[in-house]
């Protein structure tokens, strides 16, 4: 369910004016800031990881220099979505999504209370850091970079890896190495400002377009559906316009790129809320930022999309949608 703001502001000449002009700063500061996550010790963003195992993720994450807290939380998302019960069709078990002889050989007892428990996060966890540490020490010596060797053993083997000596030509881990050093971007605190989304304006744009529109949970805009929309399907139906590609709902879009600090929105930001601070699977409601402390967005049944202050107390950050950030999301997770 959708929270009700309670402030609103009137759509006026003045207003889109002012709107306009902030979404052109887009195209102006596009590809003069710096992006993204550095080099040296890597941080989580706010709430990225379930505040239940946010403390394992960033201990563990350092456990080798082949792997960071942001890139081990990219594969815990990716491969389970942070869900401790998760279960494939193909046995895999638990928030790291081990096979049984996989576990059988390499899980830890993480917690050190006397098992090792693939369906526990506190032994999961690090038995996934300590399994990516295992591949790196593997294929130390292949040339290239010790990350993406260390993914690409991850997905096709350590021999793989040495025969080819880097990542193998093998489309399905190429993508797979992309994917997870991709998606890590989205789960670590930037260290710098990171880059403007150079099809931000056209997402406002549309999203301007349907200012006034009745609210339908569940709407993706559709004829069938009398162009009506809910928040993520206005959002996602804003970037698809552009081209980008998001899922369908809030909290899997949080993680279509990096986040930038509140200070540092610009127009076509999406802005997320949550009831619950700590976990970006809890978030329940999105918004596109216009600049000014606003955003464009569809709240509520029986309201109509308009522009709400963004600075409520259920403000739960920002993220700065980039095309490959969303090609690197699961469907579904």
């Amino acid at each position: 369910m959708r929270k009700a703001w309670v402030v609103g502001i009137a759509v006026t000449g003045t207003g889109l004016s002012f709107v306009m002009l902030l979404v052109v700063g887009v195209y102006m500061t596009a590809g003069n800031l710096a992006n993204g996550v550095g080099k040296g010790a890597v941080g989580l963003a706010k709430g990225a990881v379930p505040g239940a195992y946010q403390a394992l993720v960033q201990k563990w994450g350092n456990l080798c220099p082949a792997i960071n807290p942001a890139l081990l939380a990219a594969q815990l998302y990716q491969e389970s979505g942070f869900n401790p019960k998760a279960q494939s069709p193909a046995a895999a078990q638990g928030i790291a999504q081990f096979i049984p002889g996989t576990w059988a050989t390499h899980g830890l007892d993480g917690d050190g209370d006397g098992d090792r428990d693939v369906w526990d996060p506190n032994d999961a966890i690090p038995s996934a850091a300590s399994y990516d540490c295992k591949l790196a020490s593997y294929v130390k010596d292949a040339p290239g970079d010790p990350t993406t060797n260390m993914l690409a053993a991850y997905n096709a083997g350590p021999y793989a890896v040495i025969k080819y000596g880097g990542v193998p030509p093998y489309k399905e881990t190429q993508n797979y190495v992309k994917t997870i050093t991709t998606l890590q971007d989205s789960f670590a605190a930037p260290v710098g400002r990171v880059q403007p989304s150079q099809q931000a304006a056209g997402a406002i744009g549309y999203a301007q377009k349907k200012l006034g529109t009745l609210y339908l949970w569940g709407g993706n805009g559709t004829a069938d559906q009398g162009g009506r929309f809910d928040c993520s399907g206005l959002t996602k139906a804003a970037y698809e316009s552009v081209g980008i590609e998001l899922p369908r709902v809030a909290n899997d879009q949080y993680n279509a790129g990096p986040h930038p600090k509140r200070e540092e929105l610009l127009p076509g930001d999406l802005v997320f809320f949550s009831d619950d601070l700590t976990n970006s699977r809890a978030i329940r409601h999105v918004g596109i930022y216009v600049g000014g402390g606003y955003m464009i967005n569809a709240p509520r049944p029986g309201a109509v999309i308009r522009f709400d202050p963004i600075d409520t107390p259920d403000y739960f950050g920002a993220t700065r949608v980039t095309e490959d950030g969303a090609k690197a999301l699961p469907t579904p997770v």
